[in-house]
This record gives C-alpha cells, sequence and structure tokens, in this order.
C-alpha cells in the first residue's frame, strides 16, 4: 500500500513483504472460512486428483496474477478513492489465494513453480495500467475479472462430480470476482479497446497452460 508517510524506501520494502506473502506457499492467510471446510472430500481416482489439482493450480497462479495487478495499480493510481478500492480488492483476493493452496495441499500438491515470475509480469502490467489513467486502471480490473469468472466456470464444468469441495471455492470465488469486475465499472472503469482484451486472452491462455503442470 502507498501513504504519504512511506519513504521510497518504505514502499519498496512494502512491495517486497507482500509478494514474498502472496508467492512463498502458506504465506497467505484467509479472513473467511474457506466455503469448502464442512463439505467431505469426494473420492477422487488418481487421475482425477491430478487433474483437480492441475485446475486448482492454475486458479491459484490466476489470484498470484490478481494480488500483483491489484498491487501495481494501487502503487501508480491518482486518486485516493482508486487507490483504497485496490488495495481492498486485493484483500479479498487473498481469501481466494488461501482458499485454492489449501485445496492443493488437501489433493497432495503444491502451486505452480513459476509464480514469482507471473508475479512480476502482472505487476508491472498493473502498474502500467495505473499509470495509463485510473478509468484505464478501473476498466482493466473489470476485463481482468470477466476473463477470471469465465475461466473458473469452465473449471467448474471440467471438474470431477464428487469434487465437492474444488466446487464450493470456484462457486464463492466467481460471486466475488463478478462484484470486483461490478465495482469497478460503477467506479467509472473504461471499455479497453478490442486489441488490448485480445492480448490479455492470449497471456492467460499462455498461464493456464504453464500452471496446470508446472
Amino acid at each position: 500500500m502507498r501513504s504519504p508517510n512511506h519513504s521510497f524506501l518504505d514502499q519498496c520494502l512494502i512491495q517486497f513483504d507482500l509478494a514474498l506473502r502472496t508467492c512463498v506457499p502458506g504465506s497467505s492467510q484467509a479472513r473467511r472460512a474457506s466455503p469448502a471446510e464442512e463439505l467431505n472430500d469426494g473420492e477422487l481416482s488418481p487421475s482425477e486428483r491430478r487433474h483437480t489439482a492441475g485446475l486448482m493450480r492454475i486458479n491459484h497462479t490466476g489470484e498470484v496474477c490478481a494480488q500483483a495487478l491489484y498491487q501495481g495499480q494501487a502503487a501508480t493510481a491518482k486518486l485516493g478513492d482508486v487507490r483504497e478500492s485496490m488495495q481492498q480488492a486485493a484483500a479479498e483476493e487473498v481469501d481466494h489465494l488461501a482458499w485454492c493452496e489449501d485445496r492443493l495441499r488437501q489433493l497432495d500438491s503444491r502451486p505452480s513453480l513459476l509464480n514469482p515470475l507471473w508475479y512480476a509480469l502482472s505487476y508491472g502490467i498493473g502498474a502500467a495500467a495505473g499509470i495509463a489513467g485510473d478509468k484505464w486502471s478501473l476498466g482493466f480490473v473489470a476485463a481482468t475479472e470477466d476473463q477470471v469468472c469465465a475461466h473458473l466456470e469452465d473449471h467448474l464444468e471440467k471438474l470431477p462430480t464428487e469434487d465437492a469441495k474444488s466446487k464450493a471455492i470456484l462457486k464463492q470465488m466467481i460471486v466475488d470476482e463478478k462484484q470486483h469486475g461490478d465495482l469497478a465499472r460503477n467506479a467509472g472503469g473504461a471499455e479497453l479497446p478490442a486489441p488490448v482484451k485480445q492480448a490479455m486472452t492470449a497471456v492467460s491462455q499462455i498461464m493456464k497452460t504453464t500452471a496446470y503442470r508446472i
């Protein structure tokens, strides 16, 4: 987060701490209980567990990217209320990060090894969006959340029928992401040009392909 009372060095240290807490497994603490907490773990075959872990790893990496995007935007946002909105959205995304990581652990799997790379790239994109102006920064949030919801809904269809835990997590994530997108649009987010959205889709596809396996 940025504050007029923080020096440039302080801000760098704060951002570094946020990056570590996002990328280092076990560092994220959810504020809300996981939607899967009270559900029984269904019987999954070894191949189903591997497939589910791959999907949840994608979702976890997506949340790492979301954290970085919001923090990058907050660092360069021009208006205080926009900066606060970015920081609040980032805080809410921590729940998703922790839920996905917990589910990966239950599936005897791990987060993507490429998460630090995706964090750095996403932070840069978020900072650039903030520099472009608050309406574009908010528009980027809305477009990002639309894409996130689309791939979460796709994953819901691909998860094994018996996997109630992962499905419960994704359903709550969709509710939250749609709310973030709506808030960004209502706050004045501009519609992004088609080429920008196409580039976002291409980068997202690379992330999903690599995170599923690595």
